[in-house]
């Protein structure tokens, strides 16, 4: 079990309330109108640390599984739950909750999760699961990396400062930025300052037990993965922040604040520790970026910036390499053990997949996420069918709907994924059919406050 410094072995939490579903790359799922069709999760629970029988996945199946009335609510619900026992045999396992309270003030004001934060350690038959699958990793996993040597830099497309004609490739890529719109710079610098708060993310990956990098430099297959995946994934924010300071369109101070606030605040994804549920996160939340880059890149070149739409498509090529891996690794789990698999997809999906800019904040707007998720949902560059559309992809990925030889909760928990996505497309349409139409204006510090139509 690991306990941190302060924390009870039995606390009341509550009323559990996760951050609104944002928009990916850091985005959302949704406009403020439709955002409760994957949104609201509120709930009173009084949630104890205790030895229990758990699901050999190390997985927690929410009780709510069992609720099959549909309603917004109903479709995202994520109560904090005790771990559960499963057919074929008891593990024990350990739950500890750490209440808000005990977590420390505000970062100069910064936003920071306010739901109750679970850890748990997984059961030593999962471990040995994992412990298990480190050949495969080597074999299956690390190929996703490619070598340093082969990889593209960011200064393979940006003007080159040791050249004659340094000056002259500035002044074509200010010359080619001048025609995108606000808009569009927004969700670039959204974007860019997602991929620039890469240690939150190796932070996330560092805490599942099982797969983490014991030591720093850990020879493990999992720990030279985490640190390669981070070091590919680190040249997409310094590519985007050079190219947007070139441009001189947009205000760098305020972007570098925002980025360091959003560090600060770190992300909780409500992954408990349990790399059941964190690959199913990264899993979800790769194929999302994938999305909005690729989105990105089609709009710069609509707006006639080639270069920038290779940028873009750069990355998104990264991502949709890394989704693949991410996929790979829950792929094996439905393998070897596809009632823990089942279960652990489950619950991610009715705790809703929280996204990584979540709580982004510019020392100014205590509703920037928001804002900016207005804005990329009404720009294209990610939206509330986006997700239902990769929560669909999922499940034919991994052939959700043919794993058999469930127990009844299980099959529940079947039941619940496949018919999630066609359910939050049919909310988010009602909800889209009732938005008051007109405009709403707003305005971002990262672009010098000019102010633009957010809806």
């Amino acid at each position: 079990m690991y306990i941190m410094a302060g924390m009870t072995m039995s606390v009341p939490v509550g009323r559990v309330t996760v951050p609104s579903t944002k928009l990916v790359v850091a985005a959302a799922a949704t406009v403020a109108s439709s955002r409760s069709c994957i949104n609201s999760l509120s709930n009173n629970h009084n949630v104890s640390a205790s030895c229990s029988s758990a699901s050999s996945s190390g997985s927690l199946a929410s009780s709510a599984m069992s609720g099959t009335k549909l309603s917004l609510a109903s479709l995202v619900r994520a109560p904090m739950a005790k771990p559960v026992g499963r057919a074929g045999g008891e593990i024990s396992a350990m739950t500890v909750t750490i209440p808000q309270k005990l977590r420390g003030a505000d970062l100069n004001g910064a936003p920071k999760e306010k739901h109750s934060q679970a850890v748990h350690s997984l059961s030593p038959e999962k471990r040995e699961l994992f412990n298990s699958l480190e050949d495969w990793a080597e074999s299956t996993l690390l190929p996703y990396l490619k070598p340093v040597d082969k990889c593209w830099q960011p200064q393979d497309y940006l003007p080159d400062p040791s050249s004659e004609g340094f000056m002259d490739e500035v002044k074509e890529l200010q010359e080619r930025a001048a025609g995108l719109p606000d808009d569009y710079l927004v969700c670039l610098v959204g974007d860019m300052i997602t991929e620039e708060a890469l240690p939150t993310y190796q932070s996330m990956l560092n805490t599942l037990h099982g797969t983490r990098d014991e030591t720093g430099a850990s020879p493990s297959p999992w720990g030279i993965w985490t640190r390669a995946w981070t070091a590919e994934e680190n040249r997409h924010g310094d590519l985007l922040n050079k190219y947007l300071y070139l441009t001189g369109r947009v205000d760098m101070r305020q972007i570098e604040k925002t980025i360091q606030y959003l560090i600060g605040s770190g992300m909780d994804p409500q992954t408990e520790s349990n790399p059941y549920l964190g690959f199913v996160y990264t899993s979800f939340q790769e194929r999302a970026t994938f999305i909005s880059h690729g989105n990105t890149a089609r709009h710069a070149k609509n707006f006639g910036d080639a270069k920038l739409a290779t940028v873009c498509g750069l990355i998104a090529a990264d991502e949709k390499r890394h989704e693949n891996a991410y996929s790979k690794i829950v792929e094996k789990l439905f393998e070897l053990d596809p009632e823990g698999a089942m279960l652990a997809f489950a619950e991610m999906m009715r705790k809703k997949i929280s996204m990584p800019a979540h709580l982004m904040y510019d020392g100014q707007n205590e509703q920037l996420f928001d804002d900016y998720s207005l804005v990329a949902q009404r720009t294209g560059v990610y939206t509330a069918r986006d997700y239902a559309d990769i929560m669909e992809h999922l499940v034919n990925r991994w052939n959700v709907a043919s794993v058999q030889g469930l127990s009844s909760e299980a099959q529940k928990a079947q039941e619940y994924v496949c018919s999630l996505p066609p359910r939050i497309r049919k909310l988010d349409e009602r909800a889209q059919a009732k938005v008051k139409k007109g405009p709403k204006a707003g305005s971002f510090s990262w672009i010098f406050n000019r102010e633009f139509t957010l809806l």
